[in-house]
């Protein structure tokens, strides 16, 4: 699998002079790849589309037949029309076309496993995301987490004849890919006839607004050989169907680039533009009660403005059983500098605790090479969280101890009774109980912009702090007047 990615990722590098970049490249590969495939499979395409015929051709009748090859079969119905839809040629020089038809020729596709195929296409949309622009972490979650994630939840589409699983906020498919594969070792591949053809063809259900990233993951869930029904729609800003779900995993997009307006939804409760928030609100609607959700989250969500509100919301529809600090540099290298948290929750069950796992505290920052994010990271915690995905397995506070002193030196695994966090205004960022101790290298520090971002989330925390106090002065005041006189505080990033 990795002399595979090399081989194909080795091009990438020849293409760079013809402005062709990472995710272009990826692309044209997904459509060549597909061609190929079709024929090893003997899959019937429209004519003058097979591979044979594109191999054969050379020079400008190579990139003029590449392009009508690309428009036909745009226009087809299923599968097919989805991946090509809306496909343009980025190659200008016939040279490098053929340069990578050939490199694709030599592999027979057909022969290699299936694990081979989709890890080695996994492989490049990694190195894609961790080669291109900064901020590709919106459409690619390590995979380390995102296998973690689901081993919580375990997404069994046994549980019931109408079992479904989605990403409102697909990208490239990586969180319906992780459920399918930890069903597959689950069962060792052994479904009845019916389960398996439903498993294929109804189970697995996503979202994607960008249309890129969801050629990407259609892709990407046909070499795993699924059959799921991934949207180009807009998740929040759209009215939702009547679609409910038995689980969600999802990464929303961070960040506040797009509409930046609150939604117009009547199921919104709090009117915000905060995007993870809304997706919070959007995920509280269209999961089935007693369903189950894993959502990865920045850490202003467990703080910012208005995220009290739709947290107190959270609480009260469902078990917010969980919430996981992830370590400093988890997204490294596709969006660096993020700090993020995972929480758990599940519809319709009440819960007395709020448990959280500080995976971040004195544990050293993720590095490309040297500290690579591995599942050791997240070991010990889905230790903690036990065997029931609602949360509800027995646990002990003392199960993650800190240092050789055991339990008594500080755990990283700790409850917090719904009323502590009630009383904290359901801002879960306030709960921290594990002092940093480790001195970091100076080679090491984070990069100023996070030092910057993390000194005005500090600011922003304490001037909240500051509009409570005064609010509670003017609430004490005997003609129901303020106290103080104050304008709204503002810090500019």
């Amino acid at each position: 699998m990795t002399d595979v990615v090399q081989k194909l990722w080795g091009f990438c590098h020849k293409l760079r002079h013809e402005g062709i970049d990472y995710g272009d490249y990826i692309e044209q590969i997904t459509y060549l790849l597909f061609l190929k495939m079709a024929d090893e499979k003997g899959i019937a395409l429209p004519k003058g589309c097979s591979w044979p015929v594109l191999i054969e051709k050379s020079g400008t009748d190579l990139l003029d037949h590449y392009v009508d090859v690309l428009r036909t079969l745009g226009k087809e119905k299923g599968i097919l029309g989805d991946i090509y839809a809306g496909a343009q040629s980025r190659f200008g020089d016939p040279v490098n076309l053929k340069l990578i038809l050939n490199g694709i020729d030599s592999e027979d596709w057909s022969s290699l496993g299936v694990d081979i195929k989709a890890n080695a296409y996994e492989g490049l949309l990694e190195k894609a995301a961790s080669e291109g622009k900064k901020g590709a972490g919106q459409y690619f979650t390590p995979r380390v987490l995102i296998q973690s994630i689901v081993r919580c939840i375990r997404p069994d589409p046994r549980e019931s004849a109408n079992f479904t699983i989605c990403d409102p906020a697909v990208g490239t498919g990586g969180f319906l890919i992780a459920a399918y594969e930890w069903l597959v070792e689950q069962t060792k591949g052994a479904l009845d006839r019916d389960i398996a053809k439903r498993v294929r063809t109804k189970t697995y259900l996503g979202m994607e607004l960008v249309e890129r990233p969801r050629r990407l993951a259609l892709m990407n869930v046909y070499l795993h050989g699924i059959e799921p029904h991934i949207d180009r729609c807009d998740s929040l800003y759209e009215p939702p169907t009547s679609d409910r779900f038995d689980v969600i995993l999802t990464n929303p997009p961070f960040g506040t680039k797009g509409a930046n307006q609150a939604p117009d939804r009547e199921d919104f409760t709090v009117e915000t533009s905060n995007k993870q928030l809304n997706f919070l609100q959007h995920i509280l609607t269209i999961l089935k009660p007693g369903g189950r959700a894993g959502v990865v989250l920045p850490d202003n969500c467990l703080f910012a403005d208005q995220a009290g509100e739709v947290l107190k919301i959270l609480a009260e529809d469902c078990a917010l059983h969980t919430v996981l600090r992830l370590p400093r540099g988890t997204f490294t290298p596709y969006s660096q500098g993020v700090k993020a948290n995972v929480i758990f929750f599940s519809k319709g069950f009440p819960n007395e605790n709020v448990w959280i796992y500080d995976a971040r505290t004195n544990v050293p920052g993720i590095t490309k090479k040297e500290r690579p994010l591995t599942p050791s990271h997240f070991a010990e915690f889905e230790k903690c969280y036990g065997s029931d995905p609602h949360g509800r397995a027995k646990r002990k506070e003392g199960d993650s101890p800190v240092g050789d002193k055991g339990w008594l030196g500080g755990t990283r695994w700790k409850p917090f009774h719904i009323s502590e966090v009630k009383d904290r205004g359901f801002k879960l960022d306030a709960f921290k109980w594990l002092k940093e101790e480790s001195i970091e290298d100076a080679d090491d520090l984070p990069e100023p912009e996070e030092l910057a971002t993390d000194a005005i989330t500090e600011l922003r925390s304490a001037l909240s702090g500051f509009v409570k106090v005064l609010e509670m002065l003017g609430e004490n005041n005997g003609n129901g007047q303020p106290k103080v006189e104050r304008k709204p505080a503002k810090v500019k990033a």
